[in-house]
């Protein structure tokens, strides 16, 4: 029993450190003037209580089928992208996704958000637009170029922005969502952990000024429901503490933010919060918008004094909607419900037109063979002028004066459409 006095006295003074440290974080966000957590608030630089009302720009950074009306073919972001590639070839491919990406965001999005009453936008981010020596098609500088221009125009309407690794190398999920190769290869693969280290503290060193950022949502909806991934529960809370070790090495201001595995739905994964300037991300879909269905959260929150946010949600009947959001107001949890734009889609801020001859793609993405099947698949190609057309008339529709503002969505957010 005497030989274990010195290691258990030890353990107690490094708890004591990483408590103190902690703490330390906090009060230097708060002296600061950045947004950070205050027990179980979240606080805006002048200490005042800040319920986020937020929208994703998601098939920005991230594309995915569904928000193109591809229900069947390609979902994920490299599927889509090789889809592009065979039609319009790589050269013509690459300079319709820059183009593509200057237009479905820009200074007339960010402002109609901030008049129609939103304070908050979250960005989802692909790993690629951040790391040396990635695919074809993305430059190392553009990642930063992409944010920078937008949170310059966010602190412009005085917006906040959240910074959401939406897809992460070798992936959190292995689904179509984070554009990764079928498995969550993240939680096998060291030099992948790494990489993510790495990449958020490169973001964090980019950021650590911003008052504007408000914080670092670090892994979107990790490890889905299937039961044979479940195996990976345990590893997701350690390599949550390995990548705030490494933003906390190079930016004390910003508030990391953690979600559960199972789509961010599962809190058991967590222990007590190893950080003071938390902030706990669940998202619900298709859920009854009743009590019970965020009581597990709020239990969480009352248990540990944490924030909470409702990083995702949506997708649903404008009367749902409105509900939904009433129940989370009423339990003072913020909100940031999904997407801000797609095509053809009531249940967003704005939708955009069905590009002309758009059918023709549809159809060719539902039948595309292999390239082994050449004739074929030249065959049921749609002809160049239409493809060209169409894909220069997608980058014209995208653009906020030639979407359509999308009023009863809006209202059930308690928001308003903009003249």
């Amino acid at each position: 029993m005497i030989a274990t006095k010195p290691m258990a006295s030890r353990r107690s003074h490094l708890f004591l450190l990483i408590g103190a440290l902690a703490l330390a974080i906090s009060a230097h966000a708060a002296a600061n003037g950045f947004v950070h957590t205050n027990g179980s608030q979240l606080v805006d630089g002048q200490g005042h209580a800040l319920n986020l009302r937020g929208t994703s720009l998601g098939n920005w950074m991230v594309p995915e089928g569904y928000m193109f009306r591809l229900e069947q073919g390609p979902q994920s972001g490299r599927e889509i992208e090789a889809l592009v590639n065979e039609l319009l070839g790589p050269t013509a491919a690459t300079q319709f996704w820059h183009d593509y990406r200057d237009r479905y965001v820009t200074r007339a999005d960010i402002q109609f958000l901030h008049h129609a009453g939103y304070n908050s936008i979250r960005i989802p981010i692909d790993y690629r637009f951040f790391t040396p020596g990635n695919e074809e098609g993305f430059t190392l500088p553009e990642g930063f170029t992409l944010l920078d221009r937008v949170i310059g125009w966010a602190q412009e309407a005085g917006l906040y922005v959240v910074l959401d690794m939406h897809a992460a190398p070798c992936g959190q999920t292995g689904t179509n969502i984070d554009n990764s190769w079928g498995y969550p290869w993240l939680f096998e693969s060291p030099e992948c952990q790494q990489q993510i280290i790495d990449i958020w503290k490169s973001i964090a060193a980019h950021y650590r000024d911003s008052k504007t950022v408000l914080g670092y949502d670090l892994l979107n909806e990790p490890i889905p429901h299937f039961p044979q991934l479940q195996i990976y529960n345990a590893r997701l809370e350690p390599l949550y503490r390995r990548i705030v070790a490494g933003v906390r090495e190079v930016d004390t201001h910003h508030v990391v933010i953690l979600g559960g595995a199972q789509w961010d739905t599962n809190f058991s994964v967590f222990g007590p919060p190893f950080d003071s300037n938390v902030m706990y991300t669940f998202h619900k879909y298709w859920t009854p918008p009743e009590q019970p269905a965020i009581q597990p959260y709020l239990d969480f929150r009352d248990r540990y004094h944490v924030p909470l946010w409702l990083g995702e949600s949506g997708e649903n009947t404008d009367a749902w909607v409105s509900q939904f959001r009433q129940l989370l107001e009423k339990n003072q949890i913020g909100w940031a419900f999904w997407p801000y734009k797609k095509m053809e889609r009531t249940s967003a801020p704005v939708s955009f037109n069905r590009p002309q001859y758009w059918d023709e793609i549809v159809a060719f993405a539902k039948t595309r063979g292999s390239t082994g099947d050449a004739e074929k698949q030249i065959a049921r190609r749609p002809p160049m002028d239409h493809i060209r057309a169409a894909f220069a008339d997608l980058l014209q529709n995208i653009e906020f004066q030639h979407c359509t503002q999308n009023a009863d969505y809006l209202a059930a957010l308690g928001l308003s459409s903009v003249n």
